[in-house]
């Protein structure tokens, strides 16, 4: 069972993002806060969860969170100012829509730049170590799914439905065939060197 959070006695919220090393589409964080009684056995990190778990815990977030927020950062912002950047704003962004606002951040991974005067801790593999982290990957996880085939209809040729824009040997061999979308990233090495 993941520990419920870091500070009890807090409004503490976790954070993630998903789809940092996707070829195509937004970068996508997700920010909740759990209240203090919440528990449920699948929660981990939306990664070792299949379709259907993850579904059902969406619904189940969306229903018993104290607040939820999801924000996009899209492909233009990324070539920009890197992933990692537009990582860290979508985080940011998904942040400043909650409320109340927290007391304390708990962010996945090892790199954030502070949110105000808001103090935070970064935690390695922190959505399989804390239930609001968890949390928030699975909802940053199945919003990006989402967005990702709902513009799979527009371009069925990359897969995104299946691949969601990860670097797959499909997804690169549509690209070498079709070429970038205006969906791709294209600070990034869409095609492996010859």
């Amino acid at each position: 069972m993941l520990a419920l959070k870091i500070n009890t006695g807090l409004t503490e919220c976790g954070t993630d993002e998903a789809g940092r090393g996707c070829l195509a589409g937004p970068v996508t964080a997700a920010a909740v806060i759990l209240p203090d009684n919440f528990s449920h056995p699948w929660l981990n990190d939306s990664k070792q969860l299949s379709l259907k778990k993850r579904e059902l815990l969406r619904t189940l977030i969306l229903e018993e969170s104290l607040d939820h927020a999801v924000a996009h950062v899209m492909m233009e912002d990324i070539d920009r100012i890197n992933i990692l950047n537009a990582s860290i704003r979508a985080m940011h962004e998904a942040i400043n829509l909650l409320s109340p606002q927290p007391d304390f951040i708990a962010v996945d991974g090892n790199r954030f730049k502070p949110y105000g005067s808001t103090p935070y801790q970064c935690v390695i593999k922190g959505d399989s170590k804390y239930q609001h982290i968890a949390a928030a990957s699975i909802l940053a996880k199945t919003t990006r799914d989402r967005y990702m085939s709902t513009i799979d209809a527009l371009h069925p040729e990359y897969g995104w439905r299946q691949n969601q824009g990860y670097p797959t040997k499909a997804h690169r061999a549509a690209i070498e065939q079709f070429g970038p979308t205006p969906f791709h990233r294209m600070s990034f090495r869409l095609l492996p060197d010859p």
